[in-house]
């Protein structure tokens, strides 16, 4: 009977809001997840930031129908008082039911397919340069490939981090392993770690990873105040050097995207050396210590130091346009400081992404990235129906007068470059309440 229903208020249920303490709503039944955070397939951080809420929405973005069946043994017996379901979230959910019936999150097409056999050509390609040929403009040719290799390498371990692109989990991770760890040196296991978070608190200064980049970059003033990492549990100071950096970052950003890959290669030691728990920690040290097999070698097989050199840069410059791609989706959009929360996520996701238009034809070279709201409100479908579902997700902004922002690759660059030097420009007024020093003033006397 229905009056024989518990119920809780959404305050009482915001009180269960830590680790240990962990209580979610989804569809208005409350579920105790304390003890289930830690076998979470996507770790405790997304949990734990949309702890003591109602979380529907997210829950069905992240999760196939058979992830129903796992929610009884953890029903709390509370529904929750007074549960109502925003216009914006029907319409939303509506959009997801249409797809999961038209079997849109099952059909991949071939692209895992397409993309594991270029990877491959191109592996083979950039070996016969290095090994059988010896001119330098062959071995030039080599690192641009090896550079488009790593980007084509990359979508495939992202597309296998958001649903099952082989015909088993197991093959599954094994693609997660060998397109990661293997061939980039990026280990999916940070990759999940900082995605994961970024997806559910997108573009939250203090709780998304990937706006968190002190001392060199700041995408808005309020890191000035030196922000605590909610995902790092560590204060993100804004000190001398700091302050430095990010008054020119509008100068240095290209140059840093260049050699951004070797913070990558940082953060996964960082992550696998850790006293973390990291799944699959076994697997991923073996992955990452075949790419430090076969890269430094391969490198050494060039005739003398300048040509290595030179390799590295190039095929580096070759990738760092990814790292702009992904910065670009995001850096220029609209930020918050603080938790996510659950009933106004559809909102949150379309104000802290931008899209970047091209034609049909370069959907390769994005990785279906470029429709970059679209995988965030279905990250779980497959890219071959992103330019699909678009207009209906225009269509759905349009309708709840929600921002829909596509930019082209050029008007998308100058954007995040206006962002960049807008924090800058603050960082550089010296009547900013921030830490100087004689190097500062030296720089910035005559303005």
């Amino acid at each position: 009977m229905e009056g024989e229903k518990r119920y809780i208020s959404a305050e009482e249920l915001k009180e269960h809001n830590k680790s240990g303490d962990l209580w979610i709503s989804i569809q208005g039944k409350v579920y105790d997840v304390s003890e289930w955070a830690k076998e979470h397939p996507g770790g405790e951080i997304p949990l734990l930031n949309l702890a003591g809420q109602d979380v529907t929405d997210a829950f069905l973005a992240y999760h196939p129908g058979t992830a129903w069946q796992y929610l009884d043994k953890l029903f709390t017996g509370y529904h929750l008082k007074d549960f109502e379901v925003s216009e914006v979230s029907k319409d939303y959910r509506r959009l997801v039911s249409e797809f999961a019936k038209a079997g849109m999150f099952e059909k991949k097409g071939h692209v895992a397919l397409f993309s594991l056999t270029a990877v491959a050509l191109l592996f083979l390609v950039v070996l016969y340069g290095v090994l059988r040929c010896d001119s330098v403009c062959a071995h030039l040719g080599s690192a641009i490939l090896l550079g488009l290799l790593w980007m084509q390498s990359a979508y495939v371990g992202h597309d296998s981090g958001h649903y099952q692109v082989m015909t088993s989990r197991g093959y599954n991770k094994l693609a997660q392993i060998l397109s990661g760890n293997c061939l980039t040196g990026i280990s999916i296991a940070w990759w999940k770690w900082t995605h994961n978070a970024h997806h559910i608190a997108c573009n939250s200064l203090d709780h998304d990873p990937d706006l968190q980049h002190i001392p060199v970059f700041a995408v808005s003033s309020h890191f000035f105040t030196s922000l605590t990492s909610s995902f790092y549990g560590r204060t993100l100071n804004f000190d001398p050097l700091a302050r430095f950096l990010v008054s020119y970052q509008h100068w240095t950003y290209y140059p840093v995207m260049i050699v951004a890959r070797v913070n990558l290669f940082v953060q996964t030691f960082l992550l696998l050396f850790s006293n973390r728990s990291v799944p699959d920690r076994g697997f991923n040290i073996m992955g990452i210590l075949v790419f430090w097999t076969w890269f430094p070698l391969l490198v050494s097989c060039l005739p003398n130091w300048p040509e290595r050199i030179m390799f590295v840069l190039a095929s580096f410059a070759v990738t760092s346009i990814q790292h702009v791609q992904f910065t670009l989706n995001h850096f220029s959009a609209n930020v918050y400081v603080g938790l996510p929360t659950g009933n106004d996520w559809f909102e949150k996701q379309t104000s802290g992404t931008i899209d970047i238009s091209c034609p049909s034809m370069m959907d390769w070279f994005f990785g279906g990235l470029q429709f970059q709201l679209e995988h965030h409100l279905f990250p779980r479908l497959p890219r071959c129906h992103l330019r699909k579902v678009s207009p209906l997700v225009r269509e759905l902004c349009k309708k709840h007068k929600l921002p829909y922002r596509s930019l082209s690759f050029w008007e998308a660059n100058k954007s995040t470059i206006r962002t960049l030097r807008t924090a800058a420009l603050q960082a550089r007024d010296l009547t900013n309440p921030a830490p100087k020093n004689l190097l500062w003033e030296a720089f910035n006397t005559h303005g």
